[in-house]
């Protein structure tokens, strides 16, 4: 076809645009560019704030409506590719027009940083939710997955071809591969297998020249640089190639709760000395919230002890009942069931729920939040735990999960990748509050009120000098690169928050990052600078 041709047959699928373009020189000038650089007909994958579509397709997978409140910046348009070449052709359009791009996969972007702006930068979201291809080899021993499939889409397809394989990354089953895997990928086998980031074999990656690059054609500086280091700071993840891990046939799970009147704070401060030390096949996080004490209005904790265990049910009792009777956990609290099963159990799924439910690839909540982080390194104090409480008691939606470490985590080094957080972390805790009422601004300021003076007075019982926290659970409160976007953000201004998600790896992620985008084309309010 030729380009007179390629061009008429362009404005007619995309025609929805073309009033909008005369007005908007942003999506004009990208859509012109990539219709010269295309050599395919592009079918309707660009859209802009007039199209119908345009404001659906924006929050279809954004899990955290926060970052959408009336004044919160808004793309000038969004592209979803089909193939890595869409990708290709877009970065190379934006880096010649000089528009910012942002990137999403799944959407479980805490700080919405992949789909919205605090820079005074206007930009353009490249949604990779129809990058979703999946190849599984269980004769390779692993898969390669594009950006935009869930994490739940790939358990299943390694089940459809196996019974006894998985791979070890994220209990939410929601999360895009692509962005999930960047930030370290923890999940419910990581004391045995270690986590996503432990696993990644292989990628691609898009870099700043429209380079699709793949592991030897990037380097390993670079690979080492993507995997745990985050997305949005050296060019757009477009696959993964992980490495499958054994799963046994049959899994065992259970949920057991305990309150405060049941003993809860005594046995979660076992929890807190046992709980890296367990059999490797076992893990045991605990799920905390307020409750209502039975038939009354009368508010407690509840702390729930979810499990998964790679074996069957009978030596789960005989592990916990050496290694934590307290719990008390008994035999009509086990369920045994398949690997796959316990993926939706895990994920709060009902029992009645079938699997195929992974591959609709939808998160099972849509709210508005604020969430924090912090890694554990000796035990939290009985007198500190009923303080949490305390703070807990005074809030309306508050949530904490403190998710255990040890087993292998405890043998990988630090330095490996650039997710730190291994020999001698206990526990990770995660804080949320949530509220149902974006459109009242003090609600919204109350409850994050609240999570920050929990995370204050959480400070003296946990990691310190740094104070670390998890880069998949993103908090601009720890801070930001300039506002403006300027290229010159200081080493020392980004340390602040960088030591916090990557302690001394932060130093070689500078400078990579510096030798892999000078120009600081990828850049975000906490994406890697380059050193000046």
């Amino acid at each position: 076809m030729d380009y007179v041709s390629r061009f008429t047959m362009l404005l007619v699928l995309l025609a929805p645009l073309s009033s909008f373009c005369a007005s908007n020189k942003i999506s004009s000038s990208l859509f012109h560019c990539l219709t010269t650089y295309s050599t395919t007909q592009l079918p309707n994958i660009f859209y802009t704030p007039n199209n119908p579509s345009f404001t659906p397709l924006l929050n279809s997978t954004a899990i955290n409506r926060r970052r959408f409140l009336p004044d919160a910046a808004k793309p000038k348009a969004i592209f979803t590719p089909l193939n890595e070449i869409h990708v290709q052709n877009v970065v190379i359009c934006a880096k010649k027009i000089g528009i910012h791009l942002r990137f999403r996969s799944g959407g479980h972007d805490y700080e919405g940083v992949s789909y919205t702006s605090a820079m005074d930068l206007p930009f353009v979201v490249i949604d990779l939710s129809k990058l979703s291809g999946i190849s599984v080899d269980i004769a390779d021993g692993s898969a390669w997955v594009e950006a935009g499939a869930t994490i739940g889409e790939l358990y299943y397809r390694i089940a459809e071809k196996s019974k006894t394989h998985g791979v070890s990354a994220g209990i939410c089953t929601s999360l895009g591969v692509g962005g999930h895997i960047t930030g370290g990928a923890y999940g419910s086998m990581m004391r045995k297998y270690g986590i996503g980031v432990d696993n990644a074999l292989d990628a691609k990656i898009v870099d700043a020249n429209g380079r699709i690059l793949d592991r030897k054609a990037m380097g390993e500086d670079a690979f080492w640089a993507i995997r745990g280091g985050g997305g949005g700071s050296f060019g757009v993840i477009v696959s993964w190639k992980l490495k499958l891990v054994a799963v046994p046939e049959t899994v065992t799970v259970f949920t057991v709760g305990r309150t405060l009147e049941q003993g809860a704070n005594k046995i979660l401060y076992k929890w807190q000395q046992i709980g890296d030390k367990l059999d490797e096949d076992l893990f045991l996080r605990v799920l905390i919230q307020p409750t209502n004490v039975s038939n009354t209005t009368q508010r407690t904790i509840t702390t729930s002890y979810n499990a998964l265990f790679l074996g069957k049910a009978n030596k789960l009792q005989d592990i916990m009942k050496q290694s934590f009777p307290e719990l008390g956990l008994e035999k009509k609290d086990c369920i045994e069931m398949s690997w796959l099963e316990s993926v939706l159990y895990m994920d709060f799924y009902p029992r009645t729920v079938p699997t195929a439910i992974l591959l609709a690839g939808k998160a099972t909540f849509v709210t508005y939040f604020k969430a924090k982080s912090d890694f554990v390194k000796h035990p939290i104090p009985e007198t500190g735990l009923e303080g949490i409480w305390q703070h807990l008691l005074k809030e309306e939606g508050p949530f904490m999960v403190f998710t255990p470490y040890g087993g292998i985590m405890n043998r990988i080094p630090e330095s490996s990748t650039p997710f730190p957080h291994r020999n001698g972390t206990l526990f990770m805790i995660q804080y949320l509050t949530v509220w149902p009422n974006p459109l009242k601004k003090d609600l919204m300021e109350k409850h994050i009120d609240w999570i920050r003076k929990l995370y204050s007075y959480m400070a003296q019982y946990v990691s310190m000098n740094p104070r670390q926290a998890y880069l998949n659970y993103r908090d601009l409160d720890l801070g930001m690169n300039d506002k403006n976007g300027d290229d010159h953000t200081s080493f020392v201004k980004a340390s602040t928050w960088g030591t916090k998600y990557f302690k001394e790896n932060f130093n070689r992620l500078v400078k990579i990052k510096s030798e892999f985008d000078p120009d600081n084309f990828f850049k975000h309010e906490q994406s890697i600078p380059v050193s000046m």
